[in-house]
């Protein structure tokens, strides 16, 4: 048995997630590497376990992390109600849907019959009454809109999760999402969208203008660039990392160009005039100015959560700190 620490809430900054009443931490974790059935569970638990014990009440999965398909939850399901189930009511617990997910016509996309029939899934294999957030992993051109909106509110209203989240959408189809789902009176909590110092195209097309305008909160994935913005890629492209191995989908050893590695090791130097690691500095920057409500973290060793986590000591940057920032990004 792992012990939970009494202060657990000391260790953390929550802020409200958009135009709602909940609460969120400014980290989140979650299980998209590391928590499937290839991945030792003894490890599984002892991230979970430390992720909460630093006030990290957030959990994020999906119909299909894994490897294999769904044994993320089916983990995360069984260390759960193992250890931790007595502490259900503290934890926000998501899930999603909208890639692939099992064969045929009706495992993937944004129709009712797939997003009710993959939640329903989920709930078994974490063997969970409800999920806390149920995501719409991204946009279906070849489903109505007002279909995939009825569904989430059709879930929301049967109990199955308590709020509606949205994933990977453009400023316009979240805005019309958004009007769809305030009309059903079940409004988006939060929008998970792709950001880091080193892919900033939500700026250029206004999807943070949008999180305000709509009162939805915003999380945050792949904050540090699959790796890039940490101390992995200082001097070289190490072996072993995600960038050399030749099966990976996000990171080839080709973006990673002479440019690139100065600009990593210039910001290095600024997060070390802050007392800071580069990577905990590339995660205080997403959440500067609470533009985004909270980042979403990965991990492969209980170590890097604390590490992670400490963020929240120096979420702040003067003006010439990000001015000197903005110059090296150009």
């Amino acid at each position: 048995m792992h012990n939970i620490n009494g202060n657990r809430y000391d260790e953390m900054k929550y802020i409200k997630c958009g135009n709602s009443g909940l609460y969120l931490p400014r980290v989140a974790l979650g299980l998209w590497h590391n928590f499937g059935s290839v991945d030792p569970i003894e490890n599984q638990k002892a991230i979970i376990f430390e992720a909460f014990n630093n006030g990290i009440t957030h959990f994020d999965l999906a119909n299909n992390y894994g490897p294999i398909y769904g044994s993320a939850e089916e983990n995360f399901g069984r260390i759960l109600n193992s250890e931790l189930s007595k502490y259900r009511d503290e934890m926000i617990i998501s899930t999603k849907a909208g890639y692939d997910m099992w064969p045929g016509p009706y495992g993937n996309g944004g129709s009712r019959k797939y997003l009710i029939s993959s939640l329903d899934q989920s709930l078994k294999r974490m063997n969970l009454d409800y999920v806390d957030i149920f995501y719409h992993h991204r946009p279906d051109p070849d489903t109505p809109l007002e279909e995939t909106m009825g569904a989430l509110t059709d879930i929301v209203k049967q109990g199955k999760a308590l709020y509606i989240g949205l994933s990977n959408y453009h400023p316009k189809e979240l805005k019309e999402a958004s009007r769809i789902l305030k009309e059903n009176g079940t409004p988006c909590l939060i929008h998970q969208f792709s950001y880091s110092m080193f892919n900033r195209l939500s700026e250029v097309e206004g999807l943070h203008d949008v999180h305000k305008e709509e009162g939805i909160g915003s999380i945050a994935f792949s904050p540090l660039a699959q790796g890039l913005l940490t101390n992995k890629y200082l001097h070289e492209i190490p072996e072993g990392s995600r960038a050399k191995k030749v099966s990976s989908k996000f990171l080839n050893e080709k973006d990673i160009t002479a440019e690139k590695l100065d600009k990593i090791r210039k910001l290095n130097d600024i997060a070390g005039e802050r007392g800071q690691t580069l990577a905990q500095m590339a995660l205080a920057w997403v959440l500067r100015n609470d533009a985004v409500t909270t980042v979403l973290i990965g991990a492969s060793k209980a170590e890097q959560i604390v590490d992670n986590k400490n963020i929240i000591n120096n979420l702040s940057f003067s003006v010439k700190e990000l001015e000197i920032i903005e110059e090296i990004l150009k």
